[in-house]
């Protein structure tokens, strides 16, 4: 089973990924930060990373920062969920190394077809 975690400081945005994810057959992890999500990465070698921009602790482009400096994590798509779409955001995950983003509020549909499409499923 391909393992997914979630980083987001909203507790209901976390509560809503593990239910779809887990109805679409993937094993979800939480992260409420990404000081959190780092500490799990070195536990647990995920398929996916899914996280928010703007969380306290490490934001969601530090924590990409971070990860694509991990060996196990260089290749590993990281999809960032937000509600910051300006150009500069955009530039900011992707030079950070982020595989992608989807804009908040999103359809479970359209994150499940992009996720999909993401681990080739």
């Amino acid at each position: 089973m391909m393992k997914i975690l979630t980083a987001d400081d909203s507790t209901t945005m976390r509560q809503m990924l593990v239910a779809l994810l887990q109805n679409a057959g993937y094993e979800v992890f939480q992260a409420e930060d990404g000081q959190q999500a780092l500490l799990q990465v070195q536990k647990i070698q995920f398929d996916l990373i899914l996280s928010d921009v703007n969380m306290p602790n490490i934001s969601g482009i530090e924590l990409v920062k971070a990860l694509r400096k991990l060996p196990n994590y260089r290749h590993i798509p990281i999809l960032m969920l937000t509600t910051e779409i300006s150009p500069d955001t955009k530039m900011q995950c992707k030079t950070a190394g982020a595989t992608g983003w989807l804009e908040k509020p999103f359809s479970p549909e359209q994150l499940l077809k992009i996720i999909n499409k993401i681990l080739g499923n």
